[in-house]
């Protein structure tokens, strides 16, 4: 129990490290893939057209997922720079927890990404043994 909820925390803390603003959007984008994933496998049985247009949905905001989280992480990246020109002189320990930090949004937007092209995957097989059938 214990660990759970220091992996729950790791999981809170990683995600506000991020960056609010670009893993808040990551995540809606993630929650929307899943969303027209849900929708396509319902309407799979009944309503080809709809499924169709749920899966090209998913894929636009899957895509919208993984551009956003490099976007972010471009962003981090700037900023870490300009934190190091300022600085002048800076800790490599420093630096590096910047580029930590930027990559966050870029690893969030790929799990994303992933997630729902691994759906659209499965969909798209089901779809075609139903054509089969």
């Amino acid at each position: 129990m214990n660990e759970l909820v220091i992996s729950n925390f790791l999981v809170v803390n990683r995600f506000s490290e991020g960056g609010s603003l670009f893993m808040t959007v990551i995540l809606i984008f993630l929650l929307l893939s899943l969303f027209f994933l849900i929708r396509g496998f319902i309407n799979s049985k009944k309503d080809i057209p709809t499924t169709e247009k749920m899966l090209k949905l998913t894929v636009d905001s899957s895509l919208l997922a993984l551009v956003c989280g490099f976007l972010g992480s471009v962003l981090g990246l700037i900023t870490a720079f300009d934190s190091l020109e300022a600085m002048g002189n800076v800790d490599p320990a420093i630096f590096a927890g910047g580029l930590k930090v930027s990559l966050l949004t870029a690893t969030f937007g790929l799990f994303s990404f992933v997630i729902a092209r691994l759906g659209i995957l499965i969909l798209r097989w089901s779809l075609k043994l139903e054509d089969k059938a």
